[in-house]
């Protein structure tokens, strides 16, 4: 396996990550703030009022796009699992 190849995989598997936690992560933050503005305006300083509806959110999020997570780790695993096939059989072949 070449360094060409190794830092794709490195890449491939940080754009993974990105894909997966981006819209978990940019949601959060959107709820988060919608909440704190809330806060502000009526003076209801409670940390309780940020946390849960955060936690609902992102637990309703993960049930939408539980397929998209699954299906693109399932992808990314089985290229590895191929990078993989394609090395053991050049290593015996070489």
């Amino acid at each position: 396996m070449t360094e060409d190849a190794v830092i794709q995989v490195f890449k491939d598997a940080m754009i993974l990550v990105f894909k997966l936690a981006g819209p978990l992560l940019i949601i959060s933050m959107l709820v988060g703030l919608v909440i704190a503005i809330i806060q502000a305006a009526t003076q209801v300083h409670e940390q309780t009022l940020s946390f849960v509806p955060k936690v609902v959110v992102i637990a309703l999020l993960l049930v939408v796009l539980a397929s998209f997570y699954i299906s693109s780790t399932d992808t990314f695993i089985r290229e590895i699992f191929d990078m993989i096939g394609t090395v053991s059989t050049q290593t015996v072949s070489g």
